[in-house]
């Protein structure tokens, strides 16, 4: 159960970091940056928290090109999400939230001609866009689906470009857990 927003400012690290842990997955470099500047303020609920978290993780990109450790950063919190369509027999590596989300992707034959297609496509992704790996507001989206849109930004994007479409797949995810949280209660 997620605490009220409002007073999330006074809260410990620990109890930030297992909010940040809940609604992104873990990550270190995740909370060492986005933790320092949540406690700057009050929020009336989730989805501000995500957008603030949004424009917070937007301000790191900009940073990335003078700032090694920002770009440290990034590639860390990027790659925190996992490799979309992780076989059946790696998927208890991924967080609950990561592991429900990905079902879609993961019925049928994961070593098929669509598993394997998809495996391919992260390979050529992470070749493209190196210490990077593909992330994507999965939604229930078919293999299929993936595939495509992997193949479009693997064709039309640049690394930064690709470090913005995975923090705000990242925050879309975050708000998509929240409702679903939320609608436990």
């Amino acid at each position: 159960m997620l605490p009220e927003t409002k007073n999330i400012a006074q809260l410990s690290d620990t109890q930030i970091g297992a909010v940040l842990d809940a609604l992104f997955e873990p990550c270190a470099a995740l909370k060492s940056y986005l933790i320092p500047k949540i406690r700057t303020r009050p929020f009336a609920n989730y989805p501000k928290l995500i957008d603030f978290c949004r424009a917070c993780l937007h301000t790191l990109i900009d940073e990335y090109e003078t700032d090694s450790q920002a770009h440290s950063q990034v590639c860390n919190i990027v790659c925190a999400h996992p490799r979309l369509g992780v076989p059946k027999r790696d998927i208890s590596s991924l967080s609950v939230h990561s592991q429900n989300e990905q079902k879609s992707l993961n019925c049928g034959d994961p070593n098929g001609e669509l598993g394997q297609k998809l495996a391919r496509m992260n390979e050529l992704y992470e070749e493209k866009f190196p210490g990077l790996i593909f992330v994507v507001f999965v939604n229930g989206r078919t293999r299929e689906e993936i595939i495509e849109i992997m193949k479009e930004r693997i064709a039309s994007s640049n690394w930064k470009d690709e470090v913005r479409h995975a923090f705000d797949a990242m925050c879309d995810i975050a708000l998509d857990r929240v409702n679903k949280l939320e609608a436990k209660l």
